[in-house]
């Protein structure tokens, strides 16, 4: 009985031990493009950016509510999808982000603008777009307005940045 209770007090230790530690390097080796990717994958392009100012970053999610915009390394651990890559804004031009996904299928899609580069949003300074460019006030979209299929190829997207405008995040007027 005595070694019953030693296994049962150790679980939560080796629970711990476990735990794969969130670091901004979670996802990209699975999610980052190869030369000449053919898919399947999201080939997104980011309109609307504030400024060329920091990173953009996309990550891929599993398409439901429970699953979107969760914690990195609880999705991994769980052995669901995650995957992200992030670059530098280029000087000019539209950014084209590449992003593989494990499979054809329906997948929750974030573009994130961090302008102060600290790897977290930042409603008041960063921009933030989704799959199926939904609108957006206070809250997060649900998964399904955020999300897009992906064929067995490359599935091209348009994504739209959102900043931070009176009470909520909206994309920037254009230029008339």
């Amino acid at each position: 009985m005595t070694r019953n209770l030693m296994v049962v007090a150790m679980l939560p230790l080796l629970a711990a031990a476990t735990h794969i530690p969130s670091t901004p390097d979670l996802g990209k080796a699975e999610g980052a493009c190869r030369p000449g990717e053919t898919g399947p994958a999201f080939l997104i392009d980011v309109e609307g950016l504030k400024d060329r100012r920091g990173l953009i970053k996309v990550e891929v999610y599993p398409d439901n509510n429970h699953d979107f915009l969760a914690d990195d390394n609880k999705l991994i651990e769980q052995g669901k999808t995650f995957r992200r890559v992030e670059k530098a804004l280029p000087a000019t031009g539209t950014p084209e982000l590449c992003i593989r996904v494990p499979a054809p299928g329906r997948y929750s899609v974030m573009v994130l603008h961090d302008r102060d580069s600290n790897r977290k949003f930042g409603w008041r300074v960063d921009g933030i777009g989704f799959a199926g460019n939904p609108k957006l006030g206070w809250s997060k979209p649900s998964a399904d307005k955020a999300s897009a299929a992906a064929g067995s190829g490359l599935t091209r997207l348009e994504v739209v940045m959102n900043y931070q405008r009176g009470l909520g995040m909206r994309p920037l007027r254009k230029a008339d």
